[in-house]
């Protein structure tokens, strides 16, 4: 029996989205993130009794959301290390609403998020480009359209863009 080309058609787009969903699920490689000490980031010390997050809850997908974004902006061949040292997102706990906001986050401008890390951007050769520290911060972080989006990282993914919009030579 002989098939349609429409068939063949489809046939074709279905194998070539299935090879770009297995690629789009292969993390990059040129991007190694870790946490430094996250028992002791500001987001977990706020982290008790009503409040109590698990930390894999936000580490987990920031983490991916860095090498993500990161590996995107990298030259082929380059490397980026990077060392998250704190984490503060954005919002607060107002214990002083009452018993039915107990577990309410509630984000106004004077929470804003909070990333601190330490990176290393290595070349093709293996040689040191560019490393440092950044505080990355937005006060305005509120002004910034994200009416649509219900992800609960949002503020803190926006920091990272922000720091990585920049480009692989200006980290």
């Amino acid at each position: 029996m002989k098939s349609s080309p429409l068939f063949r058609l489809l046939c074709v787009a279905c194998l070539a989205f299935a090879s770009v969903m297995a690629w789009a699920a292969t993390p990059p490689d040129n991007v190694n993130v870790r946490y430094k000490d996250p028992q002791h980031f500001t987001e977990a010390k706020r982290s008790f009794g009503m409040h109590l997050i698990d930390a894999d809850d936000y580490l987990k997908p920031l983490k991916d959301y860095i090498v993500q974004r990161a590996s995107r902006i990298l030259a082929p061949g380059q490397r980026l290390d990077v060392e998250v040292t704190d984490v503060d997102r954005a919002g607060e706990y107002e214990p002083w609403r009452g018993p039915r906001f107990d577990d309410v986050r509630i984000v106004k401008d004077i929470y804003p998020p909070r990333i601190d890390l330490d990176f290393t951007l290595y070349g093709a050769d293996g040689k040191v480009l560019r490393q440092g520290h950044r505080k990355l911060r937005d006060l305005s972080f509120l002004s910034h359209n994200f009416a649509a989006d219900q992800d609960s990282l949002r503020y803190e993914k926006s920091l990272i863009d922000l720091w990585l919009r920049k480009g692989a030579g200006n980290l």
